[in-house]
């Protein structure tokens, strides 16, 4: 028989799981009927094959019974399957003559007729048995990995992976799309629940990855392709124009100063447009690097080729250079980390809120850059007519916990408008209004946190909000009217406020899928990077050497962010100080001689592992691309592609076992 040496000898194991497999499958039934299959010279059960004492019987009995193929039976192979290869391996037997059967997920947890949930796993027992005297010696290969790191995102998250990796003795390249670093973090006043100033916390991080000497920092810049596999990523990152030359720039302001335009007129996106600037513009006080940017959307030159250009000669420093052009640097790192982080929900999609129609509905960051002592009003909270509001409503769950928005729980609204409202109070001593639907708190401090809030003395209305309207009474037409069902009085209520405050929820950046498939990673179905394993892998993806870190992987605080992003940085580290990563060998490959060269394969590979030898005329494989998906296998017309592990010998004799064909002429040898 191919791939064996003299006669197959077989041990069997089926896993209690507790009660998960054997309150539903006779486990005793199927180890006296695995013992009358060909070639099982072992059957045996036990409560937890994945413990310490499973794996030593099965390393005991593989010596001791000269067993060459082991088949355990047990829960899903992507828990613990390299677990029972690894004791397979100890024992001295190659491990990919290890077959597992999952009887747990695919049986045990989805029947409920204990007869017929035996007899299918009976069935599976002996297409595993069937099918693992086939199986080959196989070796994992080795790629080497590359010690440099891409960390994709420059907010709170990209800042500490970068540091951690870099105070690690790491060379890593940070890049940000922003002309600063800091991310959403900036913005805020104070943190949750400790009321921390955020810019105490965050701008000492910021300028420690400026002057980091292992931290190449790209803001204004992008991530246009990667290429290659773990360990040997082709990066190719496009510098945007400032048109500014970062080396001679000193922040000194001249330029802005000296702008055509006397007053600024122009929508402040850091002030999320609370303030006007500048075509030429420092985003904001502390930003990290200093460098004035020119926006050429709003410049009169880029637009009319008319400007005096009075920037380019008030710059002592011949810093301003509008002819500038983007520019492209190609790195390669063995790593990426991806910290793209999120966005806000656009609260002009639930209109009845009437976000964007009435002047005095505000969303929560721009609350934030109202309360912030660097923000437009220097933290006067003032209405856009220039009044302070007497009375403020915050109103919870906007595009989150809603069926027409977003299902999800954003998961920091809750405890952000306890924040606003405490700050509000601070700043206006206004009567606050809470509409919850519920309060969630969970975590240190966080519970104390609301009660402080109540003990402050604002108001907490349980019941989501139906409408806002102007106040009919209200001859200036200020007032806003909050319409919501009280859940706890069972009423209809209606308060007037001066001032209503959106707690928009966190969603998907919109260019989230752009980014997916450019390094081949998967999404959620709500939009957000899909990890390898919530439990297990909660920052690695199904691609190996990319990991996730903050909000791009779903809704998350700083502390949480933080500590993912600390994550993050360990894993990529873990394969920098390893040197190496093995690959698994379920790797298709091409026999030459049967290979017509038809191309075929190329374009089907998603994973782009196939590639044409123009001098051979036949199709070649990279096998530390290739994932095992065994796409090309079926797609190939002169069938000249095989896969590892799934040759047509073991699928047929697994096919067999589950018709119960014992196949017992191939078995006997």
């Amino acid at each position: 028989m191919s791939g064996t040496n003299g006669k197959i000898k077989i041990g069997f194991y089926i896993c209690h799981c507790g009660t998960n497999i054997a309150g539903t499958v006779d486990v005793q039934k199927v180890v006296d009927y695995a013992a009358t299959l060909p070639n099982v010279v072992v059957s045996k059960h036990y409560k937890y094959m994945c413990s310490d004492p499973g794996q030593e019987m099965i390393q005991k009995d593989i010596k001791d019974n000269d067993l060459n193929r082991v088949v355990v039976a047990a829960c899903s192979p992507f828990l613990h399957e390299r677990t029972f290869r690894n004791a397979t391996s100890q024992a001295g037997l190659n491990q990919f003559y290890f077959q597992m059967v999952n009887t747990r997920e695919q049986n045990a947890w989805v029947h409920l007729d204990p007869e017929a949930s035996t007899d299918k796993a009976m069935d599976l027992v002996r297409s595993a048995i069937n099918r693992v005297a086939f199986h080959k010696p196989l070796e994992k290969k080795t790629v080497p990995i590359k010690p440099d790191v891409l960390v994709v995102g420059g907010g709170i998250a990209g800042i500490h992976a970068s540091l951690t990796l870099a105070n690690a003795g790491k060379k890593v390249f940070l890049v940000e799309r922003d002309p600063t670093i800091g991310g959403h973090m900036a913005m805020f006043d104070k943190t949750f629940p400790t009321l921390d100033c955020a810019a105490c916390i965050l701008t000492p991080k910021m300028s420690a990855v400026k002057n980091h000497p292992n931290i190449t920092m790209w803001t204004y810049s992008e991530v246009v392709s990667v290429d290659g596999y773990v360990g040997n990523f082709q990066v190719k990152v496009k510098r945007k124009p400032r048109y500014i030359i970062d080396d001679m720039c000193v922040g000194c302001l001249d330029c802005i100063e000296a702008c055509v335009y006397k007053e600024p007129r122009f929508y402040n996106e850091f002030d999320q447009g609370l303030s006007k600037r500048k075509p030429v513009y420092m985003p904001f006080p502390q930003a990290t690097p200093q460098l004035v940017v020119i926006d050429p959307e709003t410049c009169i030159w880029f637009k009319t080729g008319k400007c005096k250009q009075t920037c380019v000669e008030s710059c002592e420093r011949k810093a301003v250079d509008l002819n500038q052009e983007a520019t492209f640097k190609e790195i390669e790192v063995g790593t990426i980390i991806v910290a793209t982080g999120f966005q806000s929900f656009d609260a002009r999609k639930v209109y009845y809120y009437g976000y964007g129609t009435y002047p005095n509905v505000y969303t929560a960051l721009e609350v934030e850059r109202l309360i912030n002592a660097s923000g437009p009003t220097s933290g006067e909270v003032v209405l856009r007519d220039g009044s302070r509001p007497k009375s403020i409503a915050i109103v919870h769950c906007v595009g989150s916990r809603d069926k027409n928005t977003n299902l999800w729980c954003s998961r920091v609204c809750c405890l952000y408008s306890l924040k606003l409202a405490h700050l509000l109070k601070e700043h206006t001593h206004a009567d606050i209004y809470n509409f919850y639907i519920d309060i969630r708190t969970p975590g240190k401090m966080m519970d104390e946190f609301y009660t402080r809030m109540a003990e402050e003395g604002v108001k907490f209305i349980r019941g989501r909000v139906a409408d806002i309207y102007p106040d009919s009474t209200d001859e200036e037409h200020r007032r806003l009217v909050v319409k919501a069902e009280d859940t706890l009085i069972r009423e209809i209520i209606k308060v007037p406020v001066d001032m209503v405050v959106l707690s928009t929820g966190l969603v998907p950046r919109d260019d989230a899928q752009d980014v997916r498939r450019m390094l081949n990673i998967s999404c959620s179905t709500e939009g957000f990077f899909i990890e390898r394993h919530p439990k297990l892998a909660p920052v690695n993806t199904f691609t190996d050497g990319i990991f996730l870190a903050g909000c791009c992987q779903g809704p998350k605080d700083i502390p949480d962010t933080v500590a993912q992003a600390g994550a993050a940085a360990a894993e990529a580290l873990a394969l920098i100080d390893l040197g190496y990563i093995e690959l698994e060998p379920n790797t298709a490959f091409i026999v030459e001689e049967e290979c017509s060269g038809c191309k075929s394969c190329v374009p089907l590979c998603p994973y782009t592992a196939i590639s044409y030898d123009e001098e051979k005329k036949k199709a070649s494989i990279n096998e530390a691309l290739c994932k095992g998906c065994g796409t090309c296998v079926a797609s190939c017309p002169s069938g000249s592609i095989k896969q590892n592990m799934f040759e047509d010998e073991e699928i047929y004799s697994e096919i067999d076992g589950i018709l119960n064909y014992q196949m017992e002429e191939a078995l006997c040898c």
